[in-house]
Formats: C-alpha cells, sequence, structure tokens
C-alpha cells in the first residue's frame, strides 16, 4: 500500500502522520526520537504534562518497553491486539523519548489490531505514540475527513481506511482501576471481581484541566473530546433550536442507534458531535444513555464534552 510507504518514509524522517486504528484516528510518531514527538505535541497543541499511548506490534515488543506483572500478562494475553492500554512501568533500557511517559516512570502501551496501523509499525519498524489525531481537546476524530478539518497544514499526510469501527478511544487500565473507560468493559476485563466500582470517575475527583497533578495517562482531563457549543446531556427533547443526538426511543435530528445499541451508538458518537458542530444550531443536546457496558466510555466522553 502506497500510502502505508509513504508514511513510514515521513515516520523515519521524524515527521508525523495520522492513521487510523481499531477505536479512533492515531497521530504517529516515533517514540523513540524527541523531536518526533515533540511534533506530535505541536500539531495538537497538547499540554506537555498529558502523557502518550506507545503502540507496538505485539506483546514481545510490549516487554521489551514496560515490565509486565502477572495480571498485565493475563490482560495483555486476553485483549491485545485490541483496544486496550495497559499503563505499566518503564523499563529502564526502553529507549523511549521521555516526553512522551510526561517525565513519568510509567509507560501506556497498546497493541492495537486495526490492518493500517499494523502495517504502519511493521514498514516503519518504530514503536509510534498516537494520541487521536485532532487538536487537543476537541472532539476525537473517527474519519479521515475530521482529521484534515481539525489538523489541516500541520501534518503532511492522513492514511485513510474509512470510519474506524469502535468509534471511541481504548480502555486504559493501571493494576486493577480502570483509568479510561472505553471499549472494553469492567465486565469483561474483570469478571467476577466487582471492579466497576474501581472506575477512575468513581475513585475521587480528577485534575483540573491545566492542572499536572495525578495525571497518569491519557484522556484524564476533565474538559476533553468538546466541541466548541455547549453540550447537554440527558435530553429527551430539544430546546432553544438545539441540535439534538438521539438515542433509542428518543429520536432527534439524528440518533445514535435507533434500536438503542450501544455498540452501534459508540461508533457513531463523534461522527454525530462533528455533525452538530459544524451545524447552524447554537448548542448541542444529548438523548440519555444508558450507564451499562461501552455506555460507561460513552457517558464519559459526553460528561468531558459537556464539562
Amino acid at each position: 500500500m502506497a500510502a502505508i510507504a509513504e508514511a513510514a518514509t515521513l515516520i523515519r524522517a521524524g515527521e508525523c502522520v495520522a492513521v487510523p486504528t481499531e477505536t479512533v484516528y492515531g497521530l504517529a510518531a516515533d517514540a523513540t526520537e524527541s523531536r518526533a514527538v515533540a511534533g506530535i505535541y505541536a500539531a495538537k497543541g497538547r499540554p506537555s504534562f498529558n502523557p502518550l499511548i506507545v503502540h507496538v506490534p505485539d506483546l514481545a515488543a510490549a516487554e521489551r518497553i514496560a515490565e509486565f506483572d502477572e495480571r498485565a500478562r493475563d490482560l495483555a494475553e486476553r485483549f491485545w491486539p485490541g483496544p486496550l492500554t495497559l499503563v505499566l512501568p518503564l523499563r529502564a533500557d526502553a529507549g523511549i523519548a521521555s516526553l512522551v511517559t510526561a517525565g513519568l516512570d510509567t509507560i501506556a502501551i497498546r497493541v492495537p489490531r486495526h490492518r493500517a496501523m499494523q502495517a504502519l509499525l511493521e514498514a516503519s519498524g518504530k514503536p509510534l505514540a498516537a494520541p487521536s489525531a485532532n487538536a487537543s481537546g476537541s472532539i476525537s476524530p473517527t474519519r479521515a475527513e475530521h482529521v484534515a478539518k481539525s489538523l489541516a497544514g500541520r501534518i503532511p499526510l492522513v492514511i485513510d481506511d474509512g470510519a474506524t469501527p469502535a468509534g471511541v478511544e481504548s480502555t486504559i487500565v493501571m493494576g486493577n482501576r480502570i483509568l479510561r473507560p472505553g471499549p472494553l468493559s469492567a465486565e469483561q476485563l474483570f469478571p467476577g471481581e466487582g471492579r466497576g466500582a474501581d472506575l477512575d470517575s468513581e475513585a475521587g475527583p480528577r485534575p483540573s484541566p491545566g492542572k499536572e497533578a495525578g495525571i497518569v495517562a491519557p484522556g484524564q482531563l476533565d474538559s476533553h473530546y468538546a466541541p466548541s457549543k455547549p453540550v447537554r446531556l440527558n435530553a429527551t427533547e430539544a430546546q432553544g433550536g438545539e441540535y439534538l443526538i438521539g438515542f433509542g426511543p428518543i429520536p432527534g435530528v439524528e440518533t445514535l442507534s435507533a434500536i438503542g445499541d450501544l455498540t452501534e451508538a459508540a461508533a457513531n458518537l463523534f461522527d454525530a458531535l462533528h455533525r452538530a458542530d459544524a451545524s447552524d444550531a447554537p448548542a448541542i443536546a444529548v438523548a440519555p444513555i444508558p450507564e451499562t457496558g461501552i455506555g460507561v466510555a460513552i457517558n464519559d466522553r459526553l460528561r468531558r464534552a459537556a464539562y
């Protein structure tokens, strides 16, 4: 694939490229080169205290970068490749640029499933730091056109492989805690352990925007994934000309899932927010989403979008 070969050449030259994963489009650069990683922060306007996820092709590559205990290895063997990010101790000989970890002694690492990201990892031969390919804090991109609109003129290449299937960012786990909900639920990750109560959002106050205290993984800022317009949640009808995004029995200008399917809703979430933000409506309203399964991740993104 010509686009992958071109992207790999750019990666080896220290540039950033946008590439789809199974979750959202990522902005990838060589995680071993400080200058390349700095390019990610510059393109996104991302705070330097907010660490990045490193993507690698397989568990063996991850073990050369991070230290795995028995629990982490079990999760990796069950859910990699896939939408799971593990926050683990960084190996002293990992060779990862310190800017990736924001100076922490831990690293967020993932083995992605998507064919484009796997092809780029193979072609570049590098571990790839890759946060979402959008301006920091704004709506995450699930299509190439979202990337082009958000980062126009800031990056040399976007690999277009259609809409991303999951539609929300990976689940992030540290030890036995979910730091960021995602496509994999607490029940799937920790069956029979009652880990639903260990979600970071329920474990005390999160750091305020712009504050580095307590940030150990991506996606922990209060205000994130945000449109340029006010967002009202748990809406049963539109008010004052709002763009209503429906779900299940509540119709709207469009719906995340007319049949109330949470997986379909997750895949449509950011795409719907992009359309709502581009509309003439002065504000956005979103119908209630059940707080179960991947609905936990959907509501996490919506709460941060509305913050």
